[in-house]
């Protein structure tokens, strides 16, 4: 999930470096001090697939970062499996589109997010744990612009979405077979912010949660069709709640749904960035975390 302005080409060098960590840690083996040889129980992985919101992006330092849902879902995780090696490949701006052909970031060997994971998941076979996924938002993130929503742009975008999503959904889950825990998200609607610009922006705001409303239904269903568990983003968010109203420190009173877009993401700050802030990644996370657990 990025602002077109904000894609950030190549993938970090954290993510290159497990990737070949992982890739090695498979046939290492270790000398204990007699010289005999021990091989050390295999690591279990988690591979980790998405937009910037997977990748960590923070606007205020302008890259990704290690505070993204997938690095804190991986350290909850990992207090079960100390074993558990993380495989982040989220490339910020990636669409459906690019997932799978690639042309954004860089993955040593792969054509693309999703060749590098599948490859990795082939590989791997019974070593993966988990696999988590979120991709759709940048395919109409740009339909809405200059206070208005542009309808054309949102509908081939949301055909899109239904068209790759069940691709990459059910590559991923021929590549891992039934061995790993496979959940995706749905997403909150940053342009609920525009709600503290004006009547024009509360209309504005409330014709957004619809796009999402259709956008996220398009998402769950390529997700179950092939496997996958939903983490209720959207829910987690109280992205349709107009009616509950909280008070927000130096506006006074709004939506709780507006409330906490302001409270979880920058959109309210003076960088109007449609990013999670790190508490905001911690709710993701927990949708992630609270879906799992009902899965065990």
């Amino acid at each position: 999930m990025s602002s077109t302005s904000r894609i950030r080409r190549g993938l970090t060098a954290l993510a290159v470096a497990a990737l070949a960590t992982a890739t090695m840690a498979g046939t290492a083996s270790a000398h204990d001090r007699g010289g005999r040889h021990h091989h050390p129980a295999p690591p279990h992985y988690y591979v980790s697939l998405g937009d910037s919101l997977a990748a960590g992006y923070q606007p205020d330092v302008h890259t990704n970062t290690s505070l993204s849902y997938t690095d804190q879902l991986y350290t909850q995780l990992k207090k079960h499996d100390p074993r558990l090696v993380h495989i982040k490949l989220g490339c910020s701006g990636e669409t459906t589109g690019t997932m799978i052909d690639g042309g954004i970031c860089s993955y040593p060997g792969a054509t693309s997010q999703l060749d590098a994971a599948v490859k990795f998941l082939r590989a791997h076979r019974g070593e993966v744990r988990y696999v988590t996924l979120d991709i759709g938002a940048n395919n109409v993130d740009g339909c809405l612009a200059g206070g208005t929503i542009d309808q054309a742009c949102t509908t081939a975008g949301v055909a899109t979405v239904g068209t790759q999503l069940p691709q990459i959904a059910g590559a991923l889950r021929r590549a891992g077979g039934g061995g790993p825990e496979y959940v995706g998200m749905n997403y909150y609607d940053p342009f609920l912010a525009v709600w503290l610009t004006g009547p024009a922006g509360q209309t504005l705001a409330q014709q957004s949660t619809a796009l999402s409303t259709v956008l996220n239904g398009v998402i769950a269903k390529g997700l179950h069709r092939n496997g996958f568990a939903l983490a209720d983003v959207s829910k987690a968010f109280s992205t349709d709640d107009f009616t509950d109203q909280v008070t927000l420190p130096g506006v006074g009173a709004v939506p709780l749904n507006v409330a906490r877009i302001c409270a979880w993401t920058w959109e309210c700050t003076p960088y109007h960035d449609i990013h999670a802030n790190p508490t905001g990644y911690g709710v993701l996370a927990a949708a992630f975390e609270k879906t799992l657990e009902r899965r065990r």
